[in-house]
């Protein structure tokens, strides 16, 4: 047990035939005990600065592993959203290329389709024109006709005319 301040204090020595000067020894002692208090008085202090720092030490620890903690969370949360990033864009870029793919198809299709209608269309112009030429043709020969000629010189009866109306009333009722 270690030795206190009241200890020193309540010390006695045995005196002996030639010993120290009491007074001297008392003046000591008390010199002694003063220093021990103080000494015992910067411990007690120091020890309360260590259980502060102690404490801070381990608040600090735990405000450190919760970082830790925290920072380890944030990284693997980054590498997640990251890794569902390029998931999602790689699903997108192929979305788009089958969209693409299906676009480019249907205008394919429709580009044979009006071609195809084109050239049918061309066909049909070509007949048409034929026909019509053919028609044209066919009329400007009947307008050259001679019979022609033969009509406008032709004098027509007056009672030939009635007779012509006459049927063509009777036919026609």
């Amino acid at each position: 047990m270690p030795l206190t301040p009241l200890d020193i204090h309540n010390k006695e020595f045995t005196r002996g035939f030639r010993g120290y000067d009491e007074d001297e020894v008392n003046e000591f002692l008390d010199q002694v005990i003063k220093d021990y208090e103080l000494v015992i008085r910067e411990k007690k202090e120091l020890k309360e600065k260590v259980e502060q720092l102690s404490e801070k030490l381990g608040h600090f620890s735990n405000i450190e592993e919760t970082l830790n903690k925290s920072i380890l969370i944030a990284q693997e949360t980054a590498e997640e959203v990251k890794g569902n990033a390029t998931k999602e864009s790689k699903l997108i870029i192929k979305e788009a290329e089958k969209n693409a793919d299906r676009i480019i198809n249907e205008a394919l299709q429709k580009s044979r389709r009006i071609s195809i209608e084109v050239e049918e269309l061309k066909k049909q112009a070509k007949v048409f024109r034929t026909r019509l030429k053919m028609l044209v043709e066919a009329q400007l020969d009947l307008i050259e006709n001679d019979d022609w000629d033969g009509l406008f010189e032709t004098e027509v009866d007056d009672r030939q005319d009635e007779g012509i109306e006459k049927k063509t009333f009777e036919n026609n009722y």
